[in-house]
């Protein structure tokens, strides 16, 4: 394959400044993880940073209300939501809304903002489905995860259109592991290098930083490489039928009947929540 490199002056850098939206964190997140991380912190504080945007409030009632958690009783405050799922997966319930939020729409119709996110939900929900049979230590953080992982596309359809545009149709003529040699080729870099720079700039925990950035190196040693080696293999995973997900390899040890499980239930989920991330 032999492509022509065409911004070789371009830098992720120049593609994180100059754009207050995409470079503003998800506050919201972080004024909800300083008021859960202290332990004279209490309930009413959480749901009091949370109850100041009406929207998220009741997307999040949504959520907590739904089959996805199943709970007997329905739940009418942010406070019982916070006491019955706990503190960190509200937290990454709220990073998650906010970072969809965030990226909503692209100017241009260029990408199709509900394929995306339909996707990136996929493999968040296969990931954290996948980890209840791995049981790797990173649960409470695989959801947000698998959900970033591409993020970086976003970025290059967000700060140089054309060129994204020109790379993902290229891309369409090649295997998916020549998908970032284009990029490469083409941008200088590839999207996960741009997605970690972006959560790293927002200052996002460091395990959803490393796995993006080692989405594409599966032979490093790191330590976060088991994490992204599980949302790897989800990503591999959310873009197939559930009844061909014994069809692919993968090195998590897992067999072809706990993947069809874990397929079937992650597929039950996204049904379930994905009208709410992401209502039409």
């Amino acid at each position: 394959m032999l492509i022509t490199t065409q911004h070789t002056d371009l830098s992720i850098a120049d593609l994180l400044s100059g754009d207050l939206q995409l470079t503003t964190p998800p506050n919201i997140y972080f004024e909800l993880q300083k008021a859960t991380q202290y332990p004279s912190h209490s309930l009413e504080d959480a749901a009091f940073i949370i109850e100041k945007d009406p929207a998220l409030t009741l997307q999040l009632l949504k959520i907590v209300n739904s089959a996805f958690y199943g709970f007997p009783a329905k739940i009418t405050d942010i406070k019982r939501a916070v006491a019955m799922i706990g503190a960190t997966e509200l937290q990454n319930l709220v990073l998650a809304a906010a970072v969809i939020d965030k990226f909503s729409s692209l100017p241009g119709a260029m990408l199709s903002m509900h394929d995306f996110w339909a996707r990136s939900l996929r493999c968040a929900l296969i990931a954290k489905e996948l980890n209840v049979y791995l049981k790797s230590g990173a649960d409470e953080v695989l959801f947000v995860c698998g959900l970033l992982h591409n993020i970086g596309q976003l970025v290059f359809f967000r700060r140089i259109p054309e060129l994204a545009r020109t790379v993902a149709l290229l891309q369409q003529e090649f295997t998916d592991a020549e998908e970032l040699s284009i990029e490469e080729a083409m941008i200088g870099f590839n999207h996960y290098q741009t997605g970690a720079a972006l959560t790293e700039l927002w200052q996002l925990p460091d395990i959803i930083t490393e796995s993006i950035k080692l989405h594409a190196l599966p032979d490093s040693n790191s330590p976060f490489q088991a994490v992204a080696s599980l949302v790897r293999t989800a990503n591999d995973y959310s873009r197939i039928n559930t009844s061909d997900a014994g069809g692919i390899k993968n090195n998590l040890e897992l067999s072809a009947e706990t993947i069809a499980r874990v397929m079937e239930k992650s597929r039950d989920q996204f049904e379930i929540i994905f009208k709410v991330f992401y209502p039409d």
